[in-house]
């Protein structure tokens, strides 16, 4: 398990990388007390991968970075692995989804990453990337199941700490659980009285029925791309995420995809942050299942990016 210590070696490790992002007000009626947003789409790439990628990379010794890293994502954790390997001066190969949206393989590729494509399962693109570093020897970073990872994600949570005093409720997407479990790990090691609920949609929700079950399970690929969060669609746990999961998280909630559009028109007309689809199921928690929640003084939702394609943008924007 992440300890501590860990994720505040982390914190100094990433200062100066990753930004500390800030807090924004979002009042409603819908809000039974007040509610921030953790603005995590002000990272340098557009969302919170940066913290554990870096962290990871920022690790590697010399000989390791010479051989160059490799990673599997649809998008985010791709431009964060891209951005720290730049960083730290070694070859990126990113192995991506056949649908992962355009706006993020650009940027990927904009960061000097080299691009190979897979298809829509998350269980292809884990079995490329671990084929080509057997043959070429990249060091793998993986996405979320890894303790320096983990770790790196955890910062999210000390930084909604120092923050926001008297904070008792804090809300995370969760997809492989990289960021749910750094995050818990982070506020249950330092306020165990603060509750954390992770989020994700009902159409990809594996993660609610293995913390629900006790037993992890993985939900096919056709069903978890049905989600327009593509963030969101791996398609299960992390061995290691589900065991800090299990130890520090206290629910796991699902919202539907017509809440999520409609908590991405908020977040762009009322708290004036750009969201993509995974980072505004938090706020969709909030809006729509607030009795799953109540009581809670202070929240956080973790906007966890901000890389939208710009058709989606312009049809939330018209409608």
């Amino acid at each position: 398990m992440v300890t501590l210590s860990e994720i505040q070696e982390a914190q100094t490790r990433i200062r100066g990388v990753a930004a500390h992002t800030p807090l924004v007000r979002l009042t409603g009626p819908e809000f039974t007390g007040d509610v921030w947003i953790k603005a995590e789409g002000l990272q340098p790439i557009g969302s919170f991968k940066l913290r554990g990628a870096y962290n990871k990379i920022a690790q590697l010794s010399e000989e390791e970075r010479r051989r160059g890293v490799i990673t599997y994502s649809s998008g985010n954790h791709a431009q964060g692995v891209a951005y720290a390997a730049r960083a730290v001066g070694t070859k990126a190969v990113i192995v991506m989804p056949s649908n992962a949206p355009e706006i993020k393989r650009r940027a990927t590729a904009a960061l000097g990453a080299q691009i190979v494509i897979v298809g829509p399962a998350s269980s292809e693109r884990k079995l490329k990337a671990e084929e080509l570093s057997a043959r070429e020897g990249y060091v793998v970073i993986p996405p979320y199941d890894d303790a320096a990872i983990i770790a790196g994600q955890g910062t999210c949570g000390l930084e909604i700490l120092e923050d926001l005093p008297g904070v008792d409720l804090i809300l995370a997407p969760v997809s492989g659980g990289g960021l749910l479990s750094g995050v818990a790990a982070a506020v249950k090691h330092t306020r165990p009285e603060v509750r954390v609920i992770g989020v994700e949609p009902a159409l990809a929700a594996d993660a609610q029925e293995s913390f629900r079950t006790g037993t992890l399970v993985a939900w096919p690929a056709e069903k978890t791309t049905r989600t327009l969060a593509d963030g969101l669609r791996t398609q299960s746990l992390g061995e290691r995420n589900f065991e800090h999961v299990r130890a520090f998280v206290d629910d796991i909630i699902t919202v539907t995809e017509e809440e999520i559009r409609a908590a991405m028109r908020r977040l762009l007309f009322e708290a004036r942050l750009t969201p993509e689809p995974s980072g505004a199921v938090t706020t969709a928690a909030l809006l729509f299942h607030g009795t799953e929640l109540i009581p809670y003084r202070k929240a956080a939702a973790i906007m966890s990016g901000g890389n939208v394609e710009a058709a989606l943008l312009k049809e939330l924007i018209a409608d």
